[in-house]
């Protein structure tokens, strides 16, 4: 009886995770609402799934990461992309027309990109080959943990560095689960996602938090004081303190939640030059996913039936997807700002928003484009 429930209840449950009447967010003193042609869809080559977008410190790119292990540059005066990096040496058979989800654990999958100010180069977390460099010239990026850890990364994902003292913060998604099946983890309720950090002066690696659910995107504060970490199954920011203060109470714990009761499941975090922080929502709430999230067995019943679980997210997500991104304010957490489409313009799913010069730019690891906005 049991198993036929699982079999009807479950595809509702998954359907249910990218097709979403949601509601808006409780807060919000404004909403940016995207109408053509003030929006501008910008194609990627060769592969899909801007995923991050960073700049560097010329005030040049953005640069991102494709579905085929690649890191494009965007040449704004050319309006096109041009190859920068590749974070696995062997690429024979990676790029091309064809389903790069299943190669990507041999060709890499860039997610999160971060600069290091003195040097240029750039840091890069891989999904499968970790945390990586490359120069500013580009080229092979080379793997920075090559000495063996207590416990391999199984999942790199987002990245952030401080720029006065080097050090690189970073997370492990799941220790269990590869990025090929991150709809396992989530579905499960896996909790072995990882904080960490590597200081590349002493070669050490820290794990600063573990037991996590699904830790995503990673931002330092302003003045380098706490990190903002998306603990994306739980649909909650957490904040986790770098620096005690002589006014820092001794009872405070070294991690708080920052933001709560998201209205889906938030990916990246990027500081806004306007203040506060925007996160990507890659895709709204419903009602059921709700449920699914207070009932975790649910999802672990479901993994044992003989279904490809990532095929059905991946076909309801292009026709019923709806991702957004909100601006939260740094002092309260609270939404400040909406962003999203209406109507025939709603992406699949939102991975990231960066600002800069007036511009917002939408990454998603679903479409072959960027999107860029001018505010």
């Amino acid at each position: 009886m049991m198993k036929i429930f699982l079999v009807v209840a479950i595809p509702a449950l998954l359907i249910s995770l990218t097709n979403f009447s949601g509601e808006s967010p409780k807060h919000g003193e404004s909403l940016l609402t995207v109408h053509f042609p003030e929006f501008h869809l910008i194609p990627t080559t060769g592969a899909l799934g801007p995923e991050s977008f960073v700049f560097d410190f010329s005030g040049e790119g953005p640069y991102t990461g494709l579905s085929d292990g690649r890191i494009v540059k965007w040449l704004a005066n050319e309006s096109r992309w041009i190859d920068f990096a590749v974070t696995t040496p062997s690429r024979e058979g990676c790029e091309g027309p064809h389903e790069h989800h299943r190669t990507e654990h041999v060709c890499g999958r860039p997610l999160g990109l971060v600069f290091e100010k003195s040097s240029g180069d750039l840091y890069i977390a891989d999904a499968y080959m970790g945390l990586l460099k490359v120069g500013p010239e580009g080229g092979l990026a080379n793997q920075m943990l090559t000495h063996q850890l207590e416990e391999p990364l199984t999942f790199t994902n987002g990245v952030d560095i401080d720029p006065r003292t080097g050090v690189v913060y970073f997370t492990d998604s799941s220790s269990v689960y590869q990025r090929r099946n991150y709809i396992g983890a989530m579905m499960s309720g896996d909790r072995t996602g990882r904080l960490m950090k590597y200081d590349p002066n002493t070669k050490q690696v820290t794990t600063l938090l573990s037991n996590l659910a699904f830790p995503n995107g990673v931002v330092l504060s302003q003045n380098g004081d706490y990190l903002l970490l998306a603990d994306t199954a739980t649909c909650r920011i957490l904040r986790y303190w770098l620096n005690d203060t002589s006014t820092t109470p001794k009872s405070r714990e070294k991690y708080e939640i920052f933001a709560e009761g998201l209205p889906g499941f938030p990916d990246n975090i990027k500081r806004s030059p306007r203040g506060g922080f925007w996160v990507g929502v890659n895709t709204k709430h419903s009602k059921l996913t709700k449920f699914a999230m207070s009932n975790a067995w649910l999802g672990r019943g479901a993994l044992g039936l003989p279904v490809d679980w990532m095929k059905v997210h991946s076909y309801w997500a292009k026709y019923n997807g709806n991702g957004m991104a909100v601006r939260l304010s740094e002092g309260s957490g609270e939404i400040s700002e909406v962003f999203e489409g209406k109507n025939g313009n709603k992406w699949m799913s939102i991975s990231e928003v960066e600002e800069k010069d007036g511009t917002l730019w939408v990454g998603s690891v679903n479409t072959p484009f960027a999107g860029m906005y001018k505010i």
